[in-house]
């Protein structure tokens, strides 16, 4: 078999066979086939699109690129979420105590962020002390003793994808529907669970604007889910403003906590109770979303979520204080009100440039090799549609230096729009597709 006749097959618009897929994968993954051939295939891809069952095929030749992590010694049905992310985005931190509560495992691998905030795991070393640096075995026992924990990305789980989505992102090759979809999914499968919950976010801050586009994203994800034999559910989710009210590590971390308290913003709660009804389902610990719901309720409201995140944090070597006591977590030494330039209803923020005000403040990433100040970000005052007076605040900035917390604020400011009317308010969580 040769690379260029899979390249040519698949230009004519020819459907490639599963021997195909294996062949260009394993080749590109040991490095016998070369980054030229592979970008001329991804081309070819975008231009052609894949069917149905190719994309399934090239997703398991991407599990099968490398490790699979062994969950078999945990007990119990294996439930894992994964979110297509957004600003904001701090659902991990509050569902995976819920739902471990209820008695569903949660055994979760996790990354670290690129772009605006950081990712789950950078969240959690707002803990002092928290680590992600567990071995197998003392992963397995966690997740059997207390019924959760996250480990960081293990270079050999689908290094194929990892490969291939660096030569994507350099030949503008990203923005395919069957990449996408296999790319997520692959790691996915690889990680080991018995059924998947997908959260797939649209608007403004997603990386599928339009809910169309997120539509078929979920709707290929689920059947290449359903193809490998697991349970898989995905939900849509607005991302079109921010979710909650914060935005920053630590401070996405105090709204977690707020929301465990049963405190938390009503579109971030709205996002937990529905994920983790589908978890609990796909997990076999409800029978109906209503009953899955009551449970979620109650271990918010008996204090056992909670309680679950004080376990989690001390078992993987954290302060489990700052969870009663957030006060303790890394806080900012400037905080800045962003005023209202006029009076009348919040009509639209420009989800991304949100993010990108808590990038300027230094809590992303520009690059995998930079810092990040797990104390900076911004807290929302007003949301879509809430009315606001002029020289209210929008937000509150929280910085550690006086000139990024002005440009911050300058574009926080281009970011929102204020208009006469109110404008329509769309659901929140636009479609469950199983």
């Amino acid at each position: 078999m040769r690379m260029y006749d899979v390249i040519m097959k698949k230009r004519n618009g020819g459907e490639l066979s599963r021997e195909e897929l294996r062949f260009f994968v394993e080749g590109y993954t040991c490095g016998s086939i070369p980054d030229y051939q592979v970008s001329a295939l991804m081309m070819a891809v975008y231009f052609r699109g894949m069917t149905h069952l190719e994309t399934c095929e090239l997703t398991m030749a991407m599990a099968d690129s490398g490790d699979r992590l062994d969950l078999s010694g945990i007990r119990g049905i294996k439930v894992d979420k994964h979110s297509t992310g957004g600003v904001g985005d701090k659902t991990s931190l509050a569902l995976a105590p819920m739902v471990a509560a209820c008695g569903i495992p949660v055994a979760k691998m996790s990354g670290r962020g690129l772009g605006h905030t950081g990712g789950t795991i950078d969240k959690l070393e707002s803990f002092p002390g928290f680590t992600t640096a567990l071995s197998p075995e003392r992963f397995r026992d966690n997740v059997n003793r207390i019924g959760i924990a996250i480990m960081g990305q293990t270079a050999d789980l689908a290094p194929a994808d990892k490969k291939l989505y660096a030569l994507r992102d350099v030949t503008a090759t990203v923005d395919n529907m069957s990449l996408i979809a296999s790319s997520i999914m692959s790691k996915k499968l690889a990680a080991g669970a018995d059924a998947i919950v997908l959260d797939v976010k649209t608007g403004s801050g997603a990386f599928m604007k339009r809910e169309e586009d997120a539509r078929a994203l979920a709707e290929e994800m689920v059947g290449i889910g359903k193809s490998a034999g697991k349970t898989t559910v995905a939900v849509i989710s607005d991302m079109d403003q921010p979710l909650g009210f914060a935005v920053g590590n630590a401070l996405e971390v105090r709204e977690a906590i707020e929301t465990l308290k049963g405190q938390g913003p009503e579109d971030f709660v709205e996002l937990c109770m529905t994920l983790g009804s589908q978890m609990l389902l796909a997990g076999k610990r409800a029978a109906s979303e209503r009953e899955a719901r009551t449970m979620l309720q109650q271990v918010i409201s008996d204090g056992s979520a909670l309680e679950k995140l004080a376990e989690f944090v001390e078992a993987q070597g954290g302060d489990r204080n700052c969870v009663y006591h957030p006060e303790l977590l890394p806080a900012a030494s400037v905080r800045k009100e962003v005023p209202a330039p006029a009076s009348g209803y919040v009509s639209r923020i420009v989800c991304d440039e949100v993010g990108i005000c808590s990038l300027i403040l230094g809590g992303g990433r520009e690059t995998k090799e930079s810092g990040i100040d797990l104390a900076v970000g911004l807290v929302l005052c007003k949301k879509t549609g809430d009315p606001v007076r002029a020289g209210e605040p929008l937000a509150v900035i929280h910085a550690n230096d006086s000139a990024k917390a002005q440009e911050a604020e300058k574009r926080f400011l281009s970011a929102c729009t204020i208009s006469d009317k109110a404008p329509e308010k769309l659901p929140f969580i636009r479609a469950v597709i199983a």
